[in-house]
């Protein structure tokens, strides 16, 4: 049997335990067509389809077509997780007429099927019409005719712009960071050195930034405030306690309302602060008071 393709067709199938019987029927079919078959066997489903979606998605531009078969109970669950990379085009096919149009319109490169409503000689059919089916060909969705030159371009066009999505990209991996994603940093001008994203307002979340060798003079606020240091090392001297903290990366810190403290900043350090109410601040000292006092220490 033909395929749509002059590339060399290998395909590379896997199931969980509810389509395991029907994924062997459609690979025994495949190997009597003489098509390069890799069998990943039965797994849980999210595994071998997570794996058939990677080795799709990165044999994309490989001298061999690559393509991938999967099944489940549904074929739903397999074909959520089989989507999950660039360039990895899954499609749930229950009908022949299923198979066809996702070939046509969508280039659809990993059939999943359902071992609880298919039986194998509908599945078969519906393999056999995936293998041959090319892409932008005529479908039941196109009527049976070749697609008009503008959906025919915009199918075209289509390929590069879904190729690209789901691609690795430089994120914050961080939940907090992500909430201040896109806000600017405003300077907090009575503390040199420190700026501030506010993401939340009464009670007050903020993401804080200092820069290395700053130092905040001793200060209060009206309300206690939780802290999580995200990145680099700072000291809290807590002067209504008399207590100091050295703080790092994941370290927390609660300073009770009113409580005096002077912060002196060791690296470039970024953390979250949350005030249980709006946030303010009352400076005790001033900046060069605080230099000398912290110098004492040395």
């Amino acid at each position: 049997m033909a395929h749509d393709s002059n590339r060399p067709l290998k395909i590379i199938a896997g199931a969980d335990s509810f389509g395991c019987s029907l994924k062997d029927a459609l690979v025994a079919h495949l190997r009597s067509l003489n098509i390069d078959v890799e069998d990943l066997s039965t797994d849980k489903y999210y595994s071998v389809a997570e794996e058939i979606g990677r080795r799709v998605s990165s044999a994309a531009s490989a001298a061999v077509e690559t393509r991938g078969l999967v099944a489940c109970g549904t074929g739903t669950g397999v074909a959520i997780f089989a989507n999950k990379f660039p360039g990895s085009y899954a499609t749930l096919c229950r009908s022949v007429d299923d198979a066809v149009n996702t070939r046509s319109i969508n280039n659809c490169n990993i059939l999943a099927v359902s071992g609880n409503s298919t039986s194998p000689e509908t599945a078969i059919e519906i393999l056999n019409a995936w293998i041959q089916t090319p892409f932008k060909s005529p479908c039941p969705a196109s009527g049976g005719s070749d697609w008009p030159p503008e959906l025919d371009s915009f199918l075209s066009n289509s390929l590069s712009e879904m190729a690209p999505i789901g691609a690795a990209v430089p994120r914050e991996t961080c939940a907090i960071c992500c909430l201040a994603k896109h806000r600017e940093f405003t300077p907090v001008e009575i503390m040199p050195g420190g700026v501030m994203k506010i993401v939340r307002e009464s009670p007050t979340s903020a993401i804080v930034r200092f820069k290395a060798g700053s130092v905040e003079p001793a200060h209060h606020h009206t309300f206690g405030h939780d802290l999580v240091v995200m990145s680099g090392r700072k000291r809290v001297w807590n002067l209504s306690k008399r207590e100091s903290f050295d703080l790092e990366s994941g370290d927390f810190l609660f300073t009770p309302g009113g409580d005096v403290h002077r912060v002196k900043y060791f690296e470039d350090t970024e953390f979250f602060i949350r005030w249980d109410g709006k946030w303010d601040i009352f400076l005790d000292e001033d900046l060069e008071t605080a230099h000398k006092e912290i110098e004492k220490e040395h």
